[in-house]
Order: C-alpha cells, then structure tokens, then sequence
C-alpha cells in the first residue's frame, strides 16, 4: 500500500454515457492511460489498437492529432470505440477546436506550444460550452522559450548552471502562468502534468507542484526509450511519487507497442494497492546454484499459460527447498523443486509431489482447480482485492491558487467531489 494517504485534489470527470465516465482525482482511483502509435487519419489502425489498448487495461486512450485529416477522422473514430478519448494538441490551437467538435472527451494543451492568449481562450470556451476538462502538459522538450531570444537566452544560461533545479523552476513557473488564463475565465476542469527525461526532475517538478495547487495530476517520464530501460525510468519517479499518494492518472511511456506501458503501468498500480488485481500474479526466485530445474523456461512457459486464466490466482514457481516452503505459504497455488521433482501446495497445503516432466501440468491443473473453486464461490484468494478508501472532504490548496488570488484578486469555486 502506498506510505502516504493521497493527494487531496479537485475531479474532473472525462467521458460520456457512451464511451463511460472516469473520474481524475478526488475520490476516484488512479486512472491508467497510453496513447496510440498509429496515425490517427488511418481510422482501421487507430480503432483496432485503442480497442486492444482499452482491452488490456487502459482507461483512457490519447490519440495525436497534428493534422487537419487526423481531426477529420475522430468522429468516425468514436462511433467504433467504448474508451473515453483524449486528443493530444501541440501546436495548432485549431486542431483542439475540430477535435471538440468531433467529440472527444478531453485537450491535452502544451504551454510551451500554443501560448498566444486568444488561441487558448477559444480553447477554453469550446471545453467550457460542452464540458470537457484539459490537461495543460510540459514538457522538458518543449518547454523552454524559442520565439523570445532574449528570454531564450537567459533561460538557458541557468539551465547551465543548475539544469535539474533550473529546469524544475521553468516547467513550474510557465504551468502558473498559463493557469492564470484558465482562471481569469472561470475555468478549473484541469489537470496538470510536468514530463522530463529526468526522473528526478520529475519528482522535484511534481512535488512542486502538488504543493502549490490542487489540481488533479498527470503522471509520466517522456523520452523514457524502450521498455528495458525505460520502465526503470518510470517505475523509480512514478511509483516515489504515487507512494507518496501524489498522481491521479499515470501514463508509462515507451519507444514501442503502446500495450506494453498498459501492462507495465497495471503491474505498477495493482502492486503498489491502487488498482485490483484482475489476472493472475506470478512470483519466481532468483535463479542461483542451488536451482535443481530449468527454472527460467519454466517460468516463461508457466507465464504463457497463466494467460488463460481469468482469476487473480497467485502462482509462485521457486527452485529450491530455500525460499520454497515460505513463498508457498503466501500463495494461492505455488511449487517448490528439489532434486529435479516439484513439491505443489495450494494455500499452504501440500497436494503432490512430481517428477520435474510433470511439474507444469500437474501446477496447472491445480491452478484450473482453485480458479473454479474461486468463481464458484467455494475458496477465496489469499491476497484479497484492494478497496481504496476515498480522502476526506478537501479545501483549496497551494501557494500557485493564493499567489493567483493576489494578483487578480479571484473569488475561487469551491472543489467538485
């Protein structure tokens, strides 16, 4: 379970009845989302994989829309899917404006693109006339000054001396100034994000953050690469941050099939107690000298089977007399090896002993077994699903909300939900 309760924050809802409704901060679980890798102008493509991506877990599915063809696909688009979509927006506040109409569920805006306060304010009427939140995102890429040479240069000549800290008070400063236009029109379905490369910029520009305003928050590490790196990325400023009950809505991000940042960020939710588990956990040991099986085909093939199970089994494969019997004691069904021969126990009861050619079916079937046993009623999991407690009633939150309040002198709603 995470250390710290979390975040107090505003809601906002996204979606319809339609697509369904998932709720950002407040009250409502963390929300998980990926965006597509296809070209959204290509509605077949686009359709199959935000279907596939909502399949697997993903609450929320972000698609691009850099053209005018891409914004003339969505409607097509939404009439094929079941998943509330975001519409991600970088430099052509029209883009924002057809995709609106079109009927998306939320903008996603960066203030280091589309910063002329007209171009924003249409934006804003738009969300504010069908009801659909914005995420305003920075990014690390984009964020610093590029038309102003003069600002260009002073910006850039702090990031040389102290870039981490530099870079996390630049992100901050420009996301409270484009919130002051959001504010002086009466608009506050928002969510913030602050994306770096940097892990610990990341947890530096969030915490920031999260101490200055009580907008719900995006979660993410942009430019991570691919998944065997990148997840290291993710899962060392991701999981410090939702641990310390700070994120509402996180995106893995990958140089790769989008379905692998759903698996992974599942994985990292449902074992940090923020999501339930809904498909089988399997642990394995280390491998070491005193294996006595090929534990790690055993592993892989064990994983590809546990595939066809619907239920949250918890399986341990272990390959010694070590660890075994402990890990057994905290699974549902687990086997532990020695002298290539499996021992299996279903909840800490001992239920055979077999050659190491029979190990995977006879671990399988007694999988099956329980799994039937759970859906009929007749057993229950060891490792319960998780229900996470809603936050007390909140209040407004943040120097970033009293530092507004005292420049423009606002009168601020009280927090939905």
């Amino acid at each position: 379970m995470p250390t710290h309760p979390r975040r107090k924050t505003r809601q906002v809802i996204i979606g319809d009845k339609l697509h369904g409704f998932v709720g950002i901060g407040g009250a409502a679980p963390v929300a998980l989302q990926t965006m597509t890798s296809t070209y959204t102008y290509d509605i077949d493509a686009t359709v199959k994989q935000i279907n596939d991506l909502h399949h697997a877990g993903s609450d929320l599915v972000r698609v691009a829309v850099p053209d005018k063809r891409d914004t003339e696909a969505l409607k097509e688009i939404l009439d094929q899917v079941r998943v509330p979509i975001i519409a991600d927006v970088h430099f052509h506040f029209e883009r924002a404006l057809e995709a609106i109409e079109a009927g998306v569920h939320k903008i996603r805006l960066n203030p280091g693109n589309i910063k002329d306060r007209p171009k924003v304010e249409k934006v804003i009427a738009a969300c504010k006339e069908r009801g659909i939140p914005v995420r305003v995102g920075a990014n690390e890429g984009g964020i610093v000054e590029r038309q102003d040479k003069g600002q260009r240069a002073e910006e850039q000549a702090a990031l040389e001396q102290d870039y981490q800290g530099q870079m996390t008070s630049i992100m901050v400063e420009k996301l409270e100034e484009y919130l002051r236009i959001f504010a002086d029109n009466d608009f506050y379905d928002v969510v913030l994000s602050a994306k770096s490369v940097d892990p610990q910029i990341v947890l530096s520009a969030y915490s920031e953050i999260s101490r200055r305003f009580d907008f719900p928050l995006h979660l993410g590490v942009t430019h991570a690469g691919p998944p065997e790196t990148g997840r290291i990325r993710s899962v060392v400023a991701l999981g410090a941050l939702l641990a310390q009950g700070i994120g509402d809505t996180i995106r893995i991000s990958y140089a790769a099939d989008p379905i692998y940042e759903v698996e992974d960020g599942k994985e990292l939710l449902q074992v940090l107690g923020l999501r339930p588990r809904t498909e089988p956990e399997l642990i394995a040991c280390p491998t070491c000298g005193r294996i006595e099986i090929d534990l790690i085909a055993m592993m892989a093939e064990v994983r590809r089977r546990l595939a066809e199970i619907s239920v949250p089994v918890k399986v341990a494969v272990m390959g010694c007399v070590v660890n075994g019997p402990g890990e057994a004691e905290g699974s549902d069904v687990a086997v532990f090896a020695g002298k290539h021969r499996g021992v299996i126990y279903v909840q800490g009861e001992q239920v055979a002993t077999v050659t190491e050619d029979k190990i995977l079916d006879a671990l399988f079937a007694e999988v099956r077994k329980f799994a039937e046993k759970v859906q009929r009623g007749e057993a229950t999991l060891r490792n319960a699903k998780v229900e996470i407690k809603p936050p007390d009633p909140i209040g407004e939150l943040g120097s970033g909300w009293e530092k507004i309040r005292r420049e423009k002198g606002l009168s601020l709603p009280v927090m939905k939900g």
